[in-house]
């Protein structure tokens, strides 16, 4: 089972944390952190869940998680001063906390955090790397319901049905497949009412199980 960052740092740092800086909204859709610039922030997600996706040489993505509330992004660039290697999407309306470089260094050192820090990012590392050997190997139909199994996991409100904002474009971009593909592993399922499409776009997932057990018989 995958443990948050506040699960691993606990609750009174993580409140300590958060109050390194000023709880802002993002809307779903924003770039929150892009692949390959410097490291000059943390970002505390406080609500809401996002995509993290690594782009190819060619512009091609693929996506290798999906994370909700009480995680950071962009910690190991911080702490090693590298590069951003991996860009951070919301998927849904956010809330986050933007903590400068050097207060969250300042913080690590004082609570001396930089072991489970390390341990956890690693950890994250080797998740991905199983999502991307899943995203390359498995069929499309697959691949595209296990994307959308993450994203309603993550996905800050659990009710009957999740708004995926994603074009069907971007979904076939993120799991390596074609627009058309994709297209032709949602049309079972929105005949059978598993998922819609939302009023303002996206994918409405009404049914996860069904999907998940319609992939698998």
């Amino acid at each position: 089972m995958h443990l948050c960052h506040e699960s691993i740092i606990g609750d009174q740092l993580w409140s300590k944390l958060r109050g390194l800086a000023p709880e802002r909204s993002r809307p779903a859709r924003t770039m929150l952190l892009r692949q390959g610039d410097p490291a000059t922030q943390v970002i505390l997600l406080s609500s809401g869940s996002t995509l993290v996706t690594l782009a190819g040489a060619n512009g091609e993505r693929a996506l290798l998680a999906v994370r909700g509330a009480g995680e950071l992004f962009g910690e190991l660039a911080v702490l090693d001063s590298q590069p951003r290697s991996a860009s951070v999407i919301t998927a849904e309306p956010c809330r986050v906390h933007i903590i400068p470089a050097p207060e969250f260094l300042s913080f690590v050192k004082s609570e001396n955090l930089e072991v489970p820090l390390l341990r956890h990012a690693i950890a994250r590392v080797r998740e991905a790397e199983a999502a991307r050997l899943e995203m390359a190997t498995a069929p499309v139909a697959a691949r595209l319901a296990a994307a959308l199994g993450r994203i309603v996991a993550a996905a800050s409100r659990h009710g009957s049905e999740t708004v995926v904002r994603l074009t069907q474009t971007e979904l076939s971009q993120l799991i390596g497949a074609s627009r058309n593909g994709v297209g032709t592993a949602i049309r079972p399922w929105r005949e059978r009412g598993w998922v819609g499409t939302g009023t303002g776009g996206g994918l409405v997932v009404r049914d996860m199980p069904a999907i998940e057990a319609h992939v698998l018989a």
